[in-house]
C-alpha cells in the first residue's frame, strides 16, 4: 500500500498513522503482466491503462508497445505526476491524464486494461474502446476478471476468466466515502431475532474468492468483516436494508449464528457454500458475460444459472 485515506507515503511523516481505506498500491508485477496477457496486445495496438497507481503497468506496456501507444489515467493528480517523472527517468514518455475514469475519457483505444475494479462497467470505458477492441477489468467486490470484445452496438461480449485478481474500486475523489461502520453495530452488539447453530466453520470468506464473489453477486451491497483472537473466530455480515449476521466459534468448531433484519444473510451464505460442496464448484469462472451499451450492466450466464450486476 502506498496511500491510505488519501495520504501518500511520499508525503507522510514517520509518526503518522492515517485512518481509512487504502487508496493506492504498488501492484505485484506478476499481476500486472497477467492483466496485460488477458488483453492480448499486439505491437500496433493503442492501450488505455485505467488506474495509474505506481505506474508499473504503464511502464511494461510502454516497453512492449512503445510509449506513444500508451495512455494512463488516474483520479489522483499526484500519482500521474509521480509516475510521469518516474517513467521519464527510464526514457519512457507515455501520456498521463488526471481524470475520473468513470466519466468521459478522451481518445479511443484498441485495448483497455483496468487495475481498478468497477461495478457496473462505466459506459465511458465502452465509448473509449474501438469496435472490436478488448476490455480487461475486475468486477468490484469480487475476484472476477472480466474480459470482453466490443460489439457493433457499443456493448461488449466476453467471459469471466478462469483466473482471479482483486483491485481497489474506482473512486471520484482523493478518498473513498466513509465506511459502513454503522451497518455493523447491530451485528457486533445485538442478540438478534434468530440464534441457531451453523453448518460450516467460521472463516473470512474474502479469502475464498469463488464463494466471496458468488455471495456479493447474489446479495449485492453486503458488507463483510472478520475478527480472529486466540482461539476465537467471529465473522460479521451487514446490509443497508438492516439485515445483519454474526457467526462465533472456537477455532474450527460449529458456530453459533445470530441474525436480524429482513433477510437472513448467513443462510444465504451457507446455501452458496453448500452449493459449492455438492457441485464441486460454482458457475462463475468461464461463464458468458454481456455488457450493456446503455448503462454498463453486466449479464452473466452459464447453463441454467444467470445473474445481473448493475
Amino acid at each position: 500500500m502506498t496511500s491510505v485515506g488519501g495520504l501518500h507515503a511520499d508525503h507522510a511523516k514517520p509518526d503518522e498513522r492515517p485512518a481509512g481505506r487504502p487508496t493506492s498500491s504498488a501492484t505485484l508485477t506478476a499481476l500486472l503482466v497477467k492483466m496485460l496477457r488477458h488483453a492480448r496486445i499486439n505491437a500496433e495496438h493503442d492501450l488505455l491503462d485505467v488506474g495509474t497507481g505506481a505506474g508499473g503497468l504503464t511502464a511494461i506496456a510502454s516497453r512492449r508497445l512503445g510509449a506513444e501507444h500508451v495512455t494512463s489515467v488516474d483520479v489522483d493528480a499526484y500519482l500521474t505526476e509521480a509516475a510521469s517523472r518516474r517513467l521519464a527517468r527510464m526514457g519512457l514518455r507515455p501520456e498521463f491524464l488526471t481524470l475520473d475514469a468513470t466519466g468521459p475519457i478522451p481518445g479511443d483505444y484498441d485495448r483497455m486494461v483496468a487495475t481498478v475494479s468497477a461495478r457496473p462497467v462505466p459506459v465511458s470505458w465502452l465509448r473509449a474502446l474501438r469496435r472490436g477492441g478488448r476490455l480487461v477489468t475486475t468486477i468490484a467486490d469480487t475476484a472476477l476478471i472480466l474480459t470482453a470484445w466490443k460489439d457493433a452496438d457499443g456493448g461488449a461480449t466476453g467471459l469471466i476468466e478462469r483466473d482471479w485478481a482483486g483491485f481497489m474500486t474506482t473512486r471520484q475523489g482523493p478518498d473513498y466515502p466513509p465506511g459502513p461502520d454503522d451497518l455493523f453495530r447491530a451485528a457486533r452488539e445485538s442478540d438478534g431475532d434468530e440464534v441457531k447453530p451453523g453448518r460450516y466453520p467460521v472463516a473470512d470468506i474474502r479469502d475464498s474468492w469463488e464463494i466471496w464473489s458468488m455471495f456479493t453477486i447474489t446479495v449485492p451491497g453486503v458488507e463483510i468483516d472478520f475478527e480472529e483472537k486466540p482461539g476465537q473466530r467471529t465473522a460479521y455480515l451487514a446490509h443497508a436494508d438492516g439485515s445483519w449476521a454474526r457467526a462465533e466459534a472456537q477455532r474450527y468448531e460449529p458456530p453459533t449464528i445470530h441474525q436480524g433484519g429482513p433477510r437472513r444473510l448467513w443462510d444465504d451464505l451457507e446455501r452458496i457454500r453448500t452449493w459449492r460442496e455438492v457441485e464441486g464448484g460454482l458457475p462463475l469462472f468461464g461463464c458468458t458475460a454481456r455488457i450493456s451499451p446503455v448503462d454498463g450492466t453486466i449479464h452473466l450466464s452459464r447453463g441454467r444459472w444467470s445473474a445481473t450486476i448493475g
